[in-house]
């Protein structure tokens, strides 16, 4: 599986330990960044380029990394196409991709210790979506808030 990473420095270590994790089990890791620990960094700066990456495919899921993990999801969800979840446990893990086509895991590096989080990355990288019509119709009432979805949903047909 591709999958994406990024943090900031509150989660700098904890990205490095799962990047290093992911590549042993044979995932194919893109990291986002950061690429180094530097006190003043931003979030958004490494989230959104992942959370896009999520969105359009490029990556198949992407764990995002903060000190609490709050701010990575925040930023993410704002990116149409996001499903992010703030996760600190094994259920929350498989349940939010089973159930709510969760693509991206937030944890928060200064939250989470490294055996706790690669129990989670497992978790919710071995969950599938389900399908279920339930599933469906509630991510549907979801997607219908997503700007490009509206619009969609609002521009007159095109008669020929």
């Amino acid at each position: 599986m591709r999958v994406g990473i990024a943090t900031d420095h509150g989660g700098f270590e904890l990205k490095e330990d799962l990047k290093s994790y992911l590549r042993g089990l044979g995932h194919v890791v893109v990291d986002y960044g950061a690429r180094e620990l530097k006190p003043g960094d931003d979030y958004p700066d490494f989230v959104i380029p992942l959370a896009q990456a999520v969105a359009a495919g490029k990556v198949d899921r992407g764990v995002a990394v903060c000190g609490s993990g709050v701010g990575a999801s925040v930023c993410a969800n704002k990116i149409s196409g996001v499903r992010a979840g703030l996760v600190q446990d094994h259920y929350s893990a498989h349940q939010g991709v089973e159930h709510d086509d969760m693509n991206i895991l937030c944890m928060g590096g200064r939250v989470v210790g490294p055996l706790a989080a690669r129990d989670l990355v497992d978790a919710f990288l071995a969950a599938s979506f389900t399908g279920e019509e339930r599933h469906m119709r509630r991510l549907g009432k979801v997607a219908a808030l997503e700007p490009a979805q509206r619009a969609a949903e609002e521009m007159p047909a095109l008669s020929s």
